[in-house]
């Protein structure tokens, strides 16, 4: 079941990822709205990592004092 999971999520960025590639060479219109929609996710993404990683970073500074 996490393997069928993991995959439809493969499949949705590797899809996302060819529309965004499109888009750049004047796709159709809703190419743009998914490649808009893909790099919106990446940003949340990687907000959320640099979240987490301030986070952890954080908690260890402070516990070394």
């Amino acid at each position: 079941m996490v393997g069928a999971v993991l995959v439809v999520v493969l499949v949705l960025v590797v899809g996302g990822c060819g529309c965004v590639v499109w888009a750049e060479h004047g796709g159709p219109g809703w190419v743009r709205l998914v490649a808009r929609g893909t790099l919106g996710a990446g940003e949340l993404v990687r907000g959320a990592a640099r979240r987490r990683r301030r986070g952890i970073s954080n908690r260890t500074d402070s516990s070394v004092d």
